[in-house]
C-alpha cells in the first residue's frame, strides 16, 4: 500500500510517500480501505514536534524523542471494511465506516488502516459523503466539547468565537447557531461571509483592531486573544481550545476567577458517545464540517504546510486512490 510517513520531526517535505506491506487486522479487528483522511493542525504540530509554549517536550515523549515511532500520521479516516479478524462481528466486508485511530498510533494517511471495531467507529450514513466524513470529528468533538460540556453555552447568550472559520471555529458557528446564542466570529477579512453563512450574528475581521465588548463565552481557538478574561461579563467563561502549560494548569488548580468567571481548557473528550451527539446533530441539520481543501495524498506536503500557516479554512483532506480493482477483490475474498 501507498502512505505518507513522517520519520523525522521537521518541515512539511519531511513527510514521504513509501510502499509498506498492506496490514492484517487481529482478533477484534477490521481492516479498511481509506478513501478519505483529515490532515489537521494536530497533525502538523506532531510532523514538526510544535505545540504551546511548554508542550513541546510532551510531544516528544508521548510520540518519540527524534521522529514518531509510529511514522503514518493522520486519525480522521472515511472508507470501507474489507478484511475482518478473528472475534470481529460488529462490521463485515462492504460496510461504509468512519471514524478516529484509537490512541497514539495515527496511521489514516495510508491506502489501509486496521483498527479496532469496539474503539471510535461508526457507521457511515448514506447521506454523508466520504470526504465530509473523513473531517467530521476532529473540529466538530472540540467544539461540542467546550461549547457544550465545558462552557455550558445557553440559548441567548453571547458568545465571541476567535478563530471562526477553522476546523474548530467553523464546527462551534453552527453549533452555537443551533443552540440559539448570538455570535460573533473573528476572523480573518476573507472569510467573514462564510462565517455569516455559518450562523454568526456579527463577523470581524481580526486586523481591523481590538475586539470590543463583554461576553457570556468565549471560544478562544488559537489561544491569542489579549486581554480576554476581561472581556468576559460577570459569570463569563472562556475556552482555550489551544492552551499553553500555563492556561491548562490555570484551569486545572485555579479556574474561578473575580465576577464567577470561569477558564476552562480541558481534553477534549473522545468517546463513542461524544461522536454519537456529533452524529446526531448532523442528522438534525445543525453541523457539516467545511472543506477548505482536497488533496491527493502524492501532496499531502502542502496541505502540512497549509495547516501549519495558522489561516487554514474549514478542514483539509487527504484523498486515497487505492486499485480499485483490489479493493474490490479483497470485498470478494472476505465475503462469508
Amino acid at each position: 500500500m501507498k502512505a505518507a510517513l513522517c520519520r523525522r520531526y521537521g518541515a512539511p517535505e519531511t513527510v514521504v510517500i513509501e510502499d509498506l506491506p498492506r496490514p492484517r487486522p487481529g482478533s477484534g479487528e477490521v481492516l479498511i480501505a481509506v478513501a478519505a483522511a483529515g490532515l489537521t493542525s494536530g497533525d502538523a504540530r506532531i510532523r514538526a514536534a510544535q505545540a504551546p509554549k511548554g508542550m513541546g517536550p510532551l510531544i516528544r515523549l508521548a510520540f518519540g524523542l527524534t521522529g514518531p515511532r509510529h511514522p503514518v500520521l493522520g486519525r480522521e479516516y472515511a472508507g470501507r471494511v474489507v478484511e475482518t479478524g478473528a472475534d470481529a462481528g460488529r462490521f463485515a466486508p462492504g460496510d461504509a465506516v468512519f471514524g478516529i485511530t484509537d490512541g497514539l498510533r495515527l496511521g489514516a494517511h495510508a491506502e489501509y488502516l486496521v483498527v479496532k471495531e469496539s474503539g471510535l467507529i461508526l457507521p457511515r450514513p448514506d447521506n454523508l459523503d466520504e470526504i465530509h466524513a473523513a473531517a467530521f470529528f476532529f473540529g466538530g468533538l472540540t467544539a461540542a466539547d467546550f461549547l457544550i460540556d465545558q462552557c455550558a453555552l445557553q440559548p441567548g447568550e453571547r458568545l465571541l468565537i476567535v478563530g471562526a472559520t477553522g476546523a474548530v471555529g467553523s464546527a462551534a458557528l453552527q453549533l452555537a447557531r443551533h443552540i440559539g446564542a448570538e455570535v460573533t466570529a473573528l476572523t480573518s477579512g476573507a472569510n467573514l461571509a462564510l462565517a455569516r453563512d455559518l450562523g454568526a450574528d456579527v463577523a470581524l475581521d481580526y486586523r481591523s483592531g481590538p475586539v470590543l465588548g463583554q461576553y457570556d463565552v468565549i471560544l478562544d481557538v488559537p489561544g491569542l486573544l489579549p486581554g480576554a478574561m476581561a472581556q468576559l461579563a460577570p459569570g463569563g467563561r472562556l475556552g482555550l481550545v489551544t492552551a499553553d502549560l500555563r492556561g491548562m494548569l490555570a484551569a486545572m488548580l485555579h479556574p474561578r476567577r473575580s465576577g464567577g468567571r470561569r477558564l476552562c481548557a480541558g481534553i477534549v473528550k473522545e468517546t463513542p458517545q461524544a461522536m454519537n451527539r456529533l452524529l446526531a446533530y448532523f442528522h438534525a441539520g445543525a453541523y457539516r464540517p467545511v472543506i477548505g481543501g482536497e488533496f491527493p495524498l502524492q501532496e499531502i506536503a502542502v496541505a502540512h504546510a497549509i495547516a501549519a500557516s495558522g489561516h487554514k479554512c474549514g478542514n483539509l483532506v487527504i484523498t486515497l486512490a487505492q486499485d480499485r480493482a483490489s479493493v474490490e477483490q479483497d470485498l470478494r475474498s472476505c465475503q462469508p
